[in-house]
């Protein structure tokens, strides 16, 4: 699994004191073999649903990822499928959609190993996906529910702080956001943001039409995922 190897690598590219000044990619610190560019893999999974949605918003994030922590990031997204024999290369796969999702039974085998040796998922609802993941979580975790995040979780604090936990981006149905998590072992291994869709947040300003404070908010949650996925050794 990825997250370990260079764990010790990316540590001191990740800010320190006020998380807004991150390092800059010129800052000699994020040189050397740090070089090596990380991603996010993008899910393309079955059962019809628009796996493909929001095509901007990732390679939006993994820019303020770099630009704001120096940690060094691919232009673009890698698209796997839970097969895929690169999946362990990544440190967040993520998953959006407005439809049904399937995996199968070899999938689940696959996702649980990526999961449970280190690796963190991340779904966003793009309004539509609920049902449909809720019941393929619960086939693959049947003895762990998911569970709502505290605003005191860490991801919620890691580099940018949301002291009430996740930010609203678009209103859907107008309920408030929530966080929801899978864990192993204590280690926050699934996390699923619903009534937020962080992913129009994520996207280029004319897609959406959202005001560039939510964009802002909704790229710091971004970037608190990615930083907390390569950090975290604890729950």
């Amino acid at each position: 699994m990825f997250v370990p190897a260079l764990l010790l690598v990316l540590l001191p590219l990740i800010p320190g004191g006020d998380p807004a000044d991150g390092l800059r990619m010129g800052d000699p610190r994020a040189a050397g073999p740090a070089a090596t560019e990380l991603t996010i893999g993008r899910l393309q999974y079955g059962g019809g649903g628009d796996w493909y949605a929001n095509p901007s918003s990732l390679p939006n994030l993994l820019e303020a990822i770099r630009e704001r922590t120096g940690i060094p990031t691919a232009l673009r997204e890698a698209v796997v499928t839970p097969l895929d024999p690169t999946l362990p290369d990544h440190p967040v796969i993520h998953m959006t959609g407005h439809g049904n999702v399937a995996f199968t039974p070899e999938e689940r085998a696959a996702l649980r190993g990526y999961l449970e040796g280190g690796g963190l998922l991340h779904a966003d609802d793009n309004y539509g996906m609920d049902e449909a993941f809720r019941r393929e979580m619960a086939a693959l975790y049947p003895d762990r529910p998911l569970v709502e995040l505290p605003p005191d979780h860490p991801i919620f604090s890691v580099v940018y702080d949301f002291p009430e936990g996740l930010p609203k981006i678009h209103e859907h149905d107008g309920k408030p956001p929530q966080a929801f998590g899978i864990f192993h072992e204590g280690r926050l291994m699934v996390l699923y943001t619903y009534e937020t869709d962080l992913g129009n947040g994520w996207e280029d300003a004319h897609v959406h039409g959202n005001p560039p404070e939510l964009r802002e908010e909704a790229l710091r949650m971004g970037v608190n995922i990615f930083v907390y996925a390569l950090t975290r050794t604890a729950p």
